[in-house]
């Protein structure tokens, strides 16, 4: 069983940036792909950003060259940094970690108005 706890979401202008962080209970959490998701108003829930455990990270169109996730192994936490943020990024930010199974997280809103 993991557990996953997102912080850091909140409102921010247009143009601005936020860090998420999702902290996981439950052992070996190293060998999790781990995973941001975001759901809009209305809007089916997709993937934002994954990354392995070998490292390698995958991202939505929607978001290349303005987020980056990472990982800490040792603290068990992986990170969304959104830079350039837009009003379309407004949504409920889930975290994900998948292996045999998949969990969530209970989610973060993040809002981009002026």
């Amino acid at each position: 069983q993991v557990q996953l706890v997102e912080s850091g979401g909140g409102l921010v202008q247009p143009g601005g940036s936020l860090r998420l962080s999702c902290a996981a209970s439950g052992r070996v959490f190293s060998v999790y792909t781990m995973g941001w998701y975001r759901q809009a108003p209305g809007k089916q829930r997709e993937l934002v950003a994954e990354i392995t455990s070998a490292g390698s990270t995958n991202y939505a169109d929607s978001v290349k060259g303005r987020f980056t996730i990472s990982r800490d192994n040792a603290k068990t936490t992986v990170y969304l940094q959104m830079n350039s943020l837009k009003p379309e990024d407004t949504a409920v930010y889930y975290c994900s970690a998948r292996f045999v199974n998949f969990y969530w997280g209970q989610g973060t809103q993040v809002t981009v108005s002026s």
